[in-house]
């Protein structure tokens, strides 16, 4: 008996596309309810809809992945990912511009071998790639910080009166719950503001 076909899609972010996998998965006529996506980011399997996916999959289904970074980033968790799917679940994986990573194939020592050497070694740049990533944006932050570039929002302006407010408070005119109220502010912002101000 013939097993089921899946699809699997991931994109990093809400805001990014999964377009693109999706016209991949329809030409391979995966069916629609067949095709689980996530829109987060691969460092671990904590996916909500890839985690139902798993749950689905059994012996003889086919479970097509765009790439292997597509499955995950983290390289030890990906050839783990790998070991469940094809030797518990005993379900087949196809990753679509690879085809040596085809486990419908080569189902001999030899096919097994090369598709377990190039699994590893492309897990290994997944997880370098991932890593690099950070670096760079690390760097990135570090180098607009010394340009000055300001990150988080920009504070909100102080209202017109809060240097007459905050003199009536030092002064203690005015109980810091009306002062903040004055200046239309929670009682923390306001005395925060006021500290800083003086």
């Amino acid at each position: 008996m013939m097993g089921k076909i899946y699809g699997y899609v991931r994109v990093s972010s809400r805001d990014q596309n999964e377009a693109r996998q999706m016209i991949a998965m329809r030409d391979v006529n995966i069916p629609a309810k067949n095709i689980f996506i996530d829109k987060q980011s691969g460092k671990d399997f904590q996916r909500p809809m890839y985690q139902k996916l798993l749950r689905k999959l059994g012996a003889e289904d086919v479970l097509y992945i765009m790439s292997i970074d597509r499955l995950g980033r983290n390289y030890s968790e990906i050839l783990e990912q790998w070991k469940i799917i094809t030797k518990d679940k005993k379900t087949d994986i196809v990753v679509m511009n690879m085809p040596i990573l085809d486990t419908r194939r080569g189902k001999d020592l030899l096919g097994t071998f090369l598709a377990d050497v190039v699994l590893t070694l492309l897990s290994y740049v997944a997880e370098n790639e991932r890593q690099a990533i950070h670096q760079r944006q690390a760097e990135g932050i570090a180098a607009a910080k010394e340009r000055g570039v300001k990150f988080g929002r920009s504070p909100i302006p102080l209202p017109e009166c809060f240097g007459e407010v905050c003199e009536a408070w030092v002064q203690k005119k005015v109980p810091l719950q009306r002062a903040a109220e004055l200046c239309n502010m929670p009682k923390s912002t306001f005395y925060d503001k006021a500290k800083k101000y003086k």
